[in-house]
């Protein structure tokens, strides 16, 4: 009687079977087959080198490629540092670059994004770590994403220490990627920035944004859905430049101009504006006793704003709530050191507005009060 074994596989067919199935794991099921090609993967580790090596700055220890980056506190000069770190994203705005095969300023993006929250306790940005995942990696994006990261490391003053690029194929659709950062700063003990000070008499002082940043795209992405607009068209409000180019504008880095106008004393709080606006991001600031009234007249917003909010049938207080409406970074200063600061503010470039001033808040009343909102999106 034959066994099991003997009636299923002659001796012939299992050693052929095993033959086969060899072949197939040697051959037929490799890693890159399934998707993920670590040849690729370390093709792009060899363009992204220089590009790290041009940020490195007084700290830096290593270059790329190890298992950590390592960062000396005392090369660069501090004492007794209070780290702070930030991570974020670019959100649907990849959508647009991914549509528009324009990649390389949503690198700089992403470092906004994170340095820009930093400097708000004055911490330094010292180092940056970057996230590109994709289903397939194309190294010609991915280089022109990581040029983009390196752009707005040299910007903001930090390295670009490390990072991780992630091939998962069945995760993202062929083309989709998303890109996350991860940024570290220091600032000594005595100098963390924190809004306690801030007082009635204070200055609200706006810095200009570039546009509409890195927030709020699922909503543009709609109207221009709604609209039947191609990003290839010239944009309605900026005819000069495509649709693509324009809404692709990058989100400004506040680092340089922040820094120095805090090294004069003067600068009691800083506010990035992101997600929530100018309404959601400056109680953050504020302690329980004040409140900031804003003029909304003291400031004009750009052309996009204005196109979005006529064009999206948006209402005010849904522009004020998603949007930074023209206003990137917020500084509170005393009155004494009004001058200074923003001699300082403008000497790094940065054009700055006074658009309200803190006053006394009465118990349950709101944190933030904008007068004649209606005339942002007047022509």
């Amino acid at each position: 009687m034959q066994s099991l074994c003997d009636q299923v596989f002659s001796a012939e067919s299992l050693n052929a079977l095993i033959a086969k199935t060899s072949e197939e794991v040697i051959s037929g099921r490799s890693y890159k087959q399934a998707g993920v090609d670590i040849d690729a993967g370390n093709r792009l580790i060899d363009k992204i080198k220089p590009m790290a090596s041009a940020t490195a700055r007084p700290g830096t220890v290593a270059e790329i490629g190890g298992f950590g980056g390592l960062f000396d506190l005392a090369a660069a000069g501090y004492a007794d540092p209070i780290l702070v770190a930030a991570t974020d994203g670019v959100g649907t705005k990849l959508k647009i670059a991914i549509a528009a095969g324009q990649h390389r300023t949503v690198g700089i993006d992403l470092v906004a994004m994170c340095v820009n929250d930093l400097v708000v306790q004055a911490a330094e940005p010292l180092l940056f770590l970057d996230y590109f995942a994709t289903a397939r990696l194309d190294i010609e994006v991915a280089e022109a994403v990581v040029a983009g990261i390196a752009e707005g490391c040299r910007l903001a003053g930090c390295a670009l220490l490390g990072g991780e690029t992630a091939e998962m194929p069945g995760m993202y659709r062929d083309g989709d990627y998303d890109i996350a950062g991860f940024a570290v700063g220091a600032v000594e003990r005595d100098g963390l920035l924190t809004g306690a000070t801030v007082s009635g008499g204070d200055t609200v002082l706006g810095l200009a944004s570039n546009g509409l940043h890195s927030n709020g795209f699922s909503l543009v992405r709609r109207v221009v859905e709604t609209a039947g607009l191609d990003y290839a068209a010239p944009a309605p409000f900026a005819a000069e430049r495509t649709l693509a180019d324009a809404l692709l504008s990058p989100t400004r880095i506040y680092v340089r101009g922040c820094l120095d106008a805090v090294a004069t004393g003067g600068v009691k709080a800083l506010a990035h504006i992101t997600g929530g606006g100018l309404v959601e991001n400056l109680p953050r600031i504020l302690p329980d006793t004040a409140a900031v009234r804003l003029f909304a007249q003291s400031w004009s917003v750009q052309p996009v704003f204005r196109w979005l909010a006529a064009t999206g049938n948006i209402a005010s207080d849904e522009m004020m709530r998603t949007f930074n409406c023209g206003i990137g970074m917020v500084a509170i200063v005393g009155p004494a050191h009004l001058d200074t600061a923003r001699a300082a503010f403008e000497a790094a470039g940065e054009a700055t507005t006074i658009i309200g001033t803190v006053e006394p808040r009465a118990a349950g009343a709101a944190p933030v009060m904008i007068d004649d909102m209606e005339h942002l999106w007047r022509d």
